[in-house]
């Protein structure tokens, strides 16, 4: 569904929604009644999720100011208002951290950190004007309580976790909340890719389900669950907040 949305009903975007965990997000918001922009890179990959669970497929870099702007001036224009923003995109590759370049450092930081503080920047004055906004951040438990091998990952999501509170306070008299939620390991193409390189695959799968009091890897609806919580007008009491979805792997 590419057509204008109806601008009586609440209106989302999903960055990195064209897959995994920002796909089940889409399907989870559209159930609820939101009209959701499938935000994406890979705009064949928004269009055939944004087919499946009825949303708009937008194409979305990032790491581009101009992409970033235009997407959002594209979804004012058709929608009216931009109601729920949820920062889902995401990249990582296992590295030391001393095996991790200024390139590949800048790469990981520009997608994890960057990018949604730039949505949330191009976002927020509509958000304000209107007295009225939904910000869910996809962050991580890698940057809660660190995950070997991925150190520039965790730095980047430990940031999404300190400039959502920041978000919160500032926005907090405009009538708007921001909140976190962190997955734990996953069930994602991201994490078959990564683990994928690992020459001990399958044993770094059984030694995380064995971890996990509930005894399996999380499923991006799992994750979308929370987002949905967060982003309804129920939760308006509730800001600043992380939210672990991890089965039972970190409680801290």
């Amino acid at each position: 569904m590419n057509s204008v949305p109806d601008r009586t009903q609440r209106t989302a975007v999903v960055t990195g929604g064209g897959g995994g965990i920002g796909a089940a997000i889409c399907a989870r918001l559209v159930q609820a009644g939101y009209v959701v922009y499938v935000a994406d890179l890979a705009v064949s990959a928004a269009e055939a999720v944004a087919a499946r669970v009825g949303g708009v497929a937008l194409e979305l870099d990032v790491v581009s100011t101009s992409s970033v702007t235009g997407a959002v001036s594209r979804m004012l224009e058709e929608a009216g208002s931009i109601d729920v923003l949820v920062n889902a995109v995401g990249w990582d590759e296992h590295r030391p951290i001393v095996e991790s370049d200024d390139k590949f450092i800048a790469h990981v930081l520009e997608i994890n950190l960057a990018g949604p503080i730039r949505m949330t920047r191009e976002v927020l004055p509509s958000m304000m004007r209107a007295g009225y906004g939904r910000i869910v951040n996809i962050a991580s438990d890698a940057g809660r309580v660190g995950s070997s091998l991925e150190g520039v990952y965790s730095a980047a999501k430990a940031g999404i976790i300190a400039f959502t509170k920041t978000t919160a306070r500032e926005a907090a008299r405009a009538g708007i909340t921001a909140n976190c939620v962190c997955p734990g390991p996953t069930d994602t193409a991201l994490l078959s890719g990564i683990i994928a390189k690992s020459p001990d695959a399958e044993k770094v799968i059984s030694a995380i389900t064995r971890s996990t009091p509930l005894k399996r890897l999380g499923m991006p609806d799992d994750v979308a669950v929370g987002v949905l919580m967060f982003a309804g007008d129920d939760a308006g009491f509730i800001t600043g907040q992380t939210l672990s979805v991890s089965g039972g792997l970190t409680m801290v």
